[in-house]
């Protein structure tokens, strides 16, 4: 899997950075940090995609 590349996590897991990305955003973080930093949070909270194998 190429570094960057979402395709390991879940749909819920994506929908929860989604949601992170837009509160961080609505408080003024750039769209490039406010992105990196809500998959550091799911990353951080789940442990990493868990996306069936």
């Amino acid at each position: 899997m190429p570094r960057g590349s979402k395709t390991a996590y879940t749909d819920k897991q994506k929908r929860k950075a989604e949601h992170i990305e837009e509160r961080y955003e609505d408080r003024g973080v750039s769209k490039k940090e406010a992105e990196r930093r809500a998959w550091a949070t799911v990353n951080k909270q789940d442990g990493g995609g868990k996306a069936k194998r």
